[in-house]
């Protein structure tokens, strides 16, 4: 198949992005696929502009050359938007779309905002072309955090209490302290900050605000830390093995996430039977309430004492780095990470 793997754009999780895209297009060749991997916002490179799609499709290039690791602090989006020609005003950069035309599916390696808000995701199915993932208006509903918020609370799954702030209106913090302020619309813990006292929050305010026009401020809810993955593969939504996430730290901040050694996951999570199977009847009940599709992954905190849990958050498009969740949760039930990718590619086509 011929097969693209967008990555990249212009969100705060564009590193991760990228990393997640080199892992999946490495997998795609070795599943002997004609793959390429194409940051969405740049676009195709100068030296391959005179180059038809079909063409590109049947070089020997190694797409995810130039691709390197994570580093410890999100990327400064303001320099990579100077890269591009100022003429240009699209999201797609220069030959993305005619490529993904010619391509049989588009693997979504997106993370953050354009690639999993929703929008990437309806350009596509306006122009016919088929994604891995769920669709925009799910996408769109996960990406703001109090919104699916308010729609699992509706449901009956639980989420820790909290409010919303919109740029220019009261800060003043309703929530109490410890609390955790974040952006509504990002994810790899970008513009997180937990909060201890009122010049801690102020500046976690600030922080958030530089990133986002919206921010919710959530309880602090103490505890242990878990990702369940869920799928619909075969039709209904079905948990994989939950997961625990055990921070060095005492928060999972972005750097937590993706620095090697910075946390411990352990899958299957350590959890008494009956909580592991709550927690996964919590996930699947999400997953529906979200209208999800494909797969998702979704964070839970069990709280110390009472063992109550709290669902945070979905995530649409899942990162697949060497330390990310889902690829751990599949291989704990015998799926190598090339089986993996192609599975979901498989969903796509269905």
């Amino acid at each position: 198949m011929k097969i693209v793997v967008l990555a990249g754009g212009i969100s705060t999780e564009r590193d991760v992005s990228f990393v997640t895209g080199r892992c999946i297009y490495e997998a795609l060749k070795r599943k002997g696929h004609k793959a390429i991997l194409i940051d969405s916002y740049l676009g195709l490179p100068d030296e391959y502009a005179d180059k038809t799609p079909a063409e590109l499709f049947d070089m020997d290039v190694d797409w995810a050359a130039q691709v390197s690791g994570i580093s410890e602090d999100a990327p400064d989006i303001e320099r990579v938007k100077a890269l591009r020609d100022p003429e240009y005003k699209g999201f797609m950069g220069h030959g993305v779309v005619d490529i993904c035309r010619e391509a049989d599916v588009v693997y979504n390696g997106m993370h953050g905002e354009n690639g999993e808000n929703g929008r990437l995701q309806a350009y596509l199915d306006l122009e016919g072309i088929r994604y891995t993932g769920t669709d925009y208006a799910s996408s769109a509903i996960c990406m703001n955090k109090q919104l699916s918020k308010e729609l699992m609370a509706y449901n009956g799954i639980p989420v820790p209490k909290g409010q919303i702030i919109h740029k220019g209106e009261d800060t003043t913090n309703t929530v109490g302290y410890p609390c955790v302020v974040k952006v509504c619309g990002g994810g790899s813990s970008v513009g997180v900050s937990l909060c201890h006292n009122k010049d801690e929050y102020a500046k976690g305010i600030e922080d958030a605000l530089a990133l986002d026009d919206d921010v919710i401020v959530e309880e602090y809810i103490k505890g242990r830390e878990f990702s369940v993955c869920v799928t619909d593969w075969k039709g209904e939504p079905k948990a994989m093995p939950i997961i625990e996430i055990a921070p060095n730290e005492e928060f999972y901040d972005y750097k937590s996430k993706y620095q090697a050694g910075a946390t411990v996951e352990t899958c299957p999570a350590d959890l008494a039977a009956n909580k592991a199977a709550e927690m996964s009847a919590l996930a699947e009940r999400g997953f529906k309430a979200l209208k999800l599709r494909s797969y998702a992954r979704l964070d839970f905190l069990m709280r110390e004492g009472d063992n109550a849990l709290f669902c945070l958050e979905a995530n649409t498009l899942p990162g697949m780095t060497p330390t990310s969740l889902v690829p751990q949760e599949a291989k704990a039930l015998g799926i190598e990470f090339d089986d993996l990718c192609m599975m979901i590619v498989e969903n796509a086509l269905r």
